[in-house]
């Protein structure tokens, strides 16, 4: 499969889509093969959709952004701290916070096999995987979690917790659950929009809290670590003027390589999530989808979005209660 293709924003539903964001999404992704999803995070609310066709699509391998579950998962049960060494054969010892940065496989294999599948999968469902993170929105697919732990011969728990073996993750999935980090434990369900009027009828829908305020701190050095020094770093080549957290992943499936991007802007104002995700062959792959968030941030920046007082786009909408559905 090529990394690169045309056309791909053909048959995207836009009317209810915020034009500047949008615009940013289409410019920084250029003609490469993926899709960029952005939200809103304290609604909801998706602000923009590239390539809708990809994005609504059974998915992919998350790759190594699967530790985000994991490492929710292992600051929960207790099993380490941000700071807690972890042996990783012979006298190489790292923390959470490394090991996020530089998305380190072995660090994530250990958990993974402390939790146990049991407790893995739990949590993955938790956060969202394995189930539809929209409400309503039409063509959504699935994405895939095994209900038992695969084969030791393909890794078993611990390939799944550091490459995301045997799981298929969408990219609405992804940013569902950075929106609940980003915001501090709501996991809304994702509303897109498509109509003047369903904009200015948007009320957010509440699927479940989940009790991670606690742990989020613990989650995000390591996460801002990624974009500073870490797997991420490419991103600030092109924006550095508000902070950014973020995970990466790469890898391949089938000899389709895989790259993905799940971030928000940690600022005051203009807060948002920026999900990328490339699929092709060589030049495919975490850092670039990094690289291309950061492109996005730049572009919305240079509008303005960042500047404290300036309305976002769901601003009204979220001023409204929300409403909490089943």
């Amino acid at each position: 499969m090529s990394s690169f293709a045309e056309g791909i924003t053909g048959g995207d539903v836009t009317e209810g889509e915020d034009p500047v964001v949008r615009q940013a999404a289409i410019d920084a992704l250029g003609n490469m093969n993926g899709t960029v999803v952005a939200i809103e995070p304290t609604s909801g609310r998706v602000l923009a959709m590239v390539n809708q066709k990809l994005a609504l699509s059974s998915g992919a391998q998350p790759c190594s952004t699967i530790k985000l579950s994991v490492a929710l998962a292992a600051l929960n049960e207790g099993v380490v701290s941000k700071d807690t060494e972890v042996a990783l054969g012979g006298r190489s010892r790292m923390n959470l916070t490394k090991a996020l940065a530089h998305s380190n496989n072995a660090y994530f294999e250990a958990l993974g096999r402390k939790l146990g599948f049991e407790k893995v999968a739990y949590y993955a469902h938790e956060y969202g995987l394995g189930e539809l993170a929209g409400y309503d929105i039409p063509g959504e697919q699935l994405g895939a979690y095994p209900e038992e732990v695969i084969p030791q011969t393909l890794g078993g728990v611990g390939k799944m917790c550091s490459f995301g073996e045997g799981i298929s993750m969408t990219p609405l999935q992804l940013g569902a659950m950075v929106s609940a980090i980003a915001n501090g434990g709501t996991l809304y369900y994702l509303q897109h929009p498509t109509s003047p009027e369903e904009i200015m009828n948007f009320q957010p829908r509440i699927k479940r809290q989940l009790d991670i305020a606690a742990l989020i701190p613990e989650l995000s050095d390591g996460m801002a670590g990624a974009v500073h020094y870490g797997t991420a770093r490419r991103l600030g080549l092109n924006f550095n003027e508000e902070e950014i957290l973020g995970k990466t992943g790469t890898c391949s499936h089938a000899g389709t390589r895989f790259g993905w991007f799940a971030s928000y802007a940690n600022t005051s104002s203009g807060r948002i999530v920026v999900v990328v995700f490339l699929q092709g062959g060589r030049p495919t792959f975490g850092p670039k989808a990094a690289e291309i968030a950061g492109l996005m941030y730049r572009n919305l920046y240079d509008h303005n979005f960042f500047i404290a007082g300036t309305p976002t786009p769901a601003d009204t909408a979220a001023s409204r209660p929300t409403s909490t559905t089943p």
